[in-house]
């Protein structure tokens, strides 16, 4: 535990520095080589970083802690995106792997800083918990465990670009939990669900959608499964005001459920691309949706 001590320390003393913006850009002039995809989940986005830049030093405990660089992909013209890998663990039934995207070019500079402060700092917060998990799971005469974090650039347009974050708990049975940015790169402001409508009208209006497409489906595949409202008390019945979505570069709007939100477990995340043509009278303007 010594070594998982110093890690910690060293994590926690973690900044975000002034150089960011350099640091990127330096490592874009460098990034030569092919990038390479990699499986997990579905095929998740993986970039380039200048880890070394990022944190203070390098987490050299021991050789089953690492941290990975890879190629940044450019996204358009103005804004890049490239992922940094936080942390990896290997330690017996105890797995972590902990990365986080960051974004640079917005002219917006205040938003950029404050997106990338949040990525890394829920990176943070998700190995801390981790760790004290792992210390009371082996007080209690250990188990298995592992986590792992990632993200999947969903869209990218000169107007749009939108981010999923994942996060991936495994104990015993596994579970995947995500959240999504959507961002207006020629505005640089971050859209939200609520903004997109003159008022709620909307939640109801998506959520009957969303029902009736539901038992459309498994109507249509005896293998697809949803939890109804009217088929149990905990079914679902309607989407939250903030509910996750992103939006694609057709500019359509994606409505996103976790692993056992709305359906099994085996039904991993479940999306729902919703008709423009249900959505016009209740959007402020077609800017996103069309």
């Amino acid at each position: 535990m010594k070594d998982m001590n110093k890690l910690k320390k060293d994590y926690e003393e973690i900044e975000i520095p002034n150089e960011l913006e350099n640091v990127v850009k330096e490592s874009i002039r460098q990034a030569k080589a092919p990038q390479k995809k990699r499986s997990f989940l579905k095929q998740w986005s993986i970039g380039a970083a200048a880890a070394a830049a990022l944190f203070v030093g390098s987490i050299n405990v021991s050789s089953t802690f690492a941290q990975a660089m890879v190629n940044v992909p450019v996204l358009g013209s103005i804004v890049e995106v490239f992922t940094v890998q936080n942390l990896t663990l290997d330690e017996d039934t105890y797995q972590a792997d902990l990365s986080a995207p960051a974004i640079n070019g917005l002219e917006n500079e205040g938003l950029q800083t404050s997106l990338n402060k949040k990525y890394i700092e829920e990176n943070k917060e998700l190995y801390k918990q981790f760790e004290k998990e792992v210390e009371e799971m082996k007080k209690a005469g250990n188990g298995h465990m592992g986590i792992s974090t990632g993200y999947e650039v969903k869209t990218d347009t000169d107007q749009l670009l939108s981010i999923a974050r994942y996060v991936e708990n495994t104990i015993g049975s596994s579970s995947t939990t995500m959240k999504y940015d959507t961002i207006d790169k020629q505005k640089n402001i971050v859209i939200t669900l609520p903004s997109l409508f003159k008022d709620n009208a909307y939640i109801d209006v998506i959520s009957s959608y969303i029902a009736s497409e539901m038992k459309r489906q498994m109507a249509e595949d005896e293998e697809i499964t949803y939890f109804l409202a009217d088929e149990s008390e905990s079914g679902f019945e309607s989407i939250q005001p903030d509910q996750n979505f992103y939006i694609t570069a057709d500019h359509k709007l994606v409505i996103s459920f976790d692993d056992y939100e709305v359906a099994p477990g085996f039904m991993g995340v479940v999306t729902f691309e919703i008709p423009s043509s249900i959505l016009g009278n209740l959007l402020v303007s077609d800017t996103y949706i069309n």
